[in-house]
């Protein structure tokens, strides 16, 4: 209050004519869009898979700006902020060890993380509690339990949700799932779904032997392993030797099962319910397993018979269609099915707003308008519960009932015990 009125004028003299001085980058003009119409991002966990995502699906977005990095390992924190400093041409992008001050931060609207299996959930929901929308890795929750909070959570929080299930974005699978839907395979008996190939789902339960622990800012092990149980710290485990751990990693049929067993959901109209019926099969892949729906259309998970990864094939009265990645087109029984490819794909648009973009550009697209996503929590929860009652089946070694209305197994207390994980003392989120 002891601002003479002639320092005052100029000071605001010197405000008024500020406008004239601001680039056009923040007032939206030059085909750039203005602060205030951007969404803010943050990543957490952001290794190889998120790299790739962020540079070829976040950084190009115009209307969206890329913020702030948290990851408890250093070597990847300061990539990241490598990236997109050099991307925006500054040094704004802010690094964080600790999630909860990234998530405590009002400025940011939405999260993408791409960590190890173990924390997915976990950080959805923590983000979700935090006012942030998510875009989250797959597969996107490590038990049905987990699942099931992830709902729960997007639900009282009005949070925007979209599980990294791609291929419900990409116009050869939503092709190859419209022809499903409009009856163009007449009844449909049977879908193929690709498990990745090789390998062995009875994982690992044991430890690493200990090593010498690095500095908090290097790694950050207690936070590394969150919620699961405790276990000493080796440089084996990163980037990505955990794939051998039960604690850490959903096996076999999650690495693929959680894009292709999606898909199937989609296809078959099916994304509030599961399978009703679970075979065991005496193969550690474990290729050939069937899972049959209330409706009686068998889901059987297959390893060969695509010329390409993540792929599927339904099988009706009237034909088949297939598809993976790297086909230009899908295969089908006679060429009249795909005859009106174009079409199929346009009143697809049309009926349900989709707009042919990449799958995080449709999540961008209802961050705005708050339209449910293709991957939203539920479609993520009961495709993924499929792959969590395939895993108890064969980690159990029988044939399993689920009562998708329950959410349980069938006078299987064993079996019902495994729906969930103890979440370690300082890490319980739910």
């Amino acid at each position: 209050m002891n601002v003479s009125r002639r320092s005052f004028l100029g000071g605001a003299g010197g405000a008024l004519a500020l406008p004239w001085l601001v680039p056009a980058s923040a007032l939206g003009r030059d085909g750039t869009v203005a602060p205030s119409n951007r969404i803010t991002v943050a990543g957490i966990g952001l290794g190889g898979r998120g790299c790739g995502v962020m540079r070829s699906w976040v950084l190009p977005e115009k209307d969206v700006q890329f913020v702030a990095i948290c990851d408890v390992w250093k070597p990847r924190r300061d990539n990241v902020k490598k990236i997109v400093d050099e991307h925006y041409g500054n040094h704004d992008c802010k690094t964080y060890i600790d999630m909860r001050e990234l998530l405590a931060r009002p400025d940011i609207d939405a999260i993408h993380t791409a960590t190890g299996d173990r924390w997915h959930a976990g950080i959805s929901i923590l983000a979700m509690r935090a006012g942030k929308d998510v875009y989250t890795e797959k597969p996107a929750s490590m038990t049905v339990r987990e699942g099931q909070a992830v709902v729960a959570t997007a639900a009282k929080y009005k949070r925007v949700y979209q599980a990294g299930m791609q291929r419900l974005s990409e116009p050869n699978f939503v092709v190859c799932n419209e022809l499903v839907r409009l009856g163009r395979l007449g009844e449909v008996k049977t879908v193929y779904a690709h498990l990745a190939p090789g390998g062995n789902m009875n994982l690992h339960r044991d430890w690493l032997p200990a090593e010498p622990l690095p500095p908090r800012d290097v790694i950050d092990w207690d936070a590394w392993l969150g919620p699961c149980p405790w276990r000493p710290y080796n440089h084996a485990y990163l980037p990505s030797g955990w794939h051998r751990d039960h604690d850490l990693y959903t096996g076999r049929i999650g690495e693929w099962g959680s894009h292709t067993f999606a898909q199937c959901h989609d296809a078959l109209c099916a994304e509030g319910t599961s399978p009703v019926f679970y075979q065991y099969v005496n193969d550690p892949t474990p290729d050939g397993q069937r899972m049959r729906f209330a409706n009686g259309v068998e889901m059987v998970s297959v390893q060969r018979g695509w010329r390409g990864t993540c792929g599927v094939r339904y099988v009706g009265t009237e034909g088949w269609v297939s598809c993976a990645d790297g086909y230009s087109m899908p295969e089908a029984s006679r060429p009249s099915l795909l005859a009106d490819y174009q079409k199929i794909l346009a009143d697809y648009c049309v009926r349900t707003g989709y707009t042919g973009q990449n799958h995080m550009r449709q999540f961008f697209n209802s961050v705005k308008t708050r339209a449910k996503t293709v991957a939203n929590p539920v479609m993520m929860h009961r495709s993924m519960t499929t792959v969590h009652c395939a895993n108890i089946a064969q980690w159990l070694g029988r044939d399993m009932t689920w009562d998708p209305v329950r959410e349980e197994f069938v006078n299987d207390p064993e079996a019902n015990r495994m729906l969930s994980r103890a979440q370690r003392e300082g890490w319980q989120i739910f």
